[in-house]
């Protein structure tokens, strides 16, 4: 017999970003997520697609901050965001890439043979953030 799993899914997940406020307004600007909280002496935001919540916190020692490196260190790789249809994904992609400060990694295209489509970007404060359509996944 399984046991039913201990957890509800995922509350929020914690980013540490170069430059809180380019993050925040990225989220918040390009994305149309909403800003739910914040502690300024922290720093920290804390952002919200209705389903996520993200908590932001500015690196506090920038000149000897260590970049990810997904052969080398323990972490997170990258934060996949799912989107509702291949437009979606078209239209996320066209916006983010004209933000400034986002390194695009690749445009969307087939995750394999497909039929999920995917893309990659580094968003203003260093985190690699992948959006994705999977048409097999309905949307809750």
């Amino acid at each position: 017999m399984t046991a039913a799993p201990l957890t509800l899914g995922i509350d929020h997940v914690g980013l540490t970003v170069r430059n809180l406020n380019a993050t925040r307004d990225f989220f918040v600007n390009a994305l149309g997520w909403t800003q739910v909280g914040e502690r300024p002496a922290y720093p920290a935001a804390f952002v919200s697609d209705g389903r996520v919540m993200l908590t932001l916190w500015e690196v506090k020692d920038l000149a000897n901050r260590v970049e990810f490196d997904r052969k080398a260190n323990v972490g997170l790789h990258h934060l996949a965001l799912r989107v509702g249809s291949l437009e979606a994904l078209d239209a996320i992609f066209a916006q983010v890439s004209a933000w400034p400060g986002v390194v695009v990694e690749f445009a969307p295209e087939n995750l394999g043979e497909g039929p999920k489509r995917h893309t990659m970007v580094y968003e203003p404060g260093g985190i690699r953030l992948e959006f994705d359509f999977d048409p097999r996944i309905q949307p809750a």
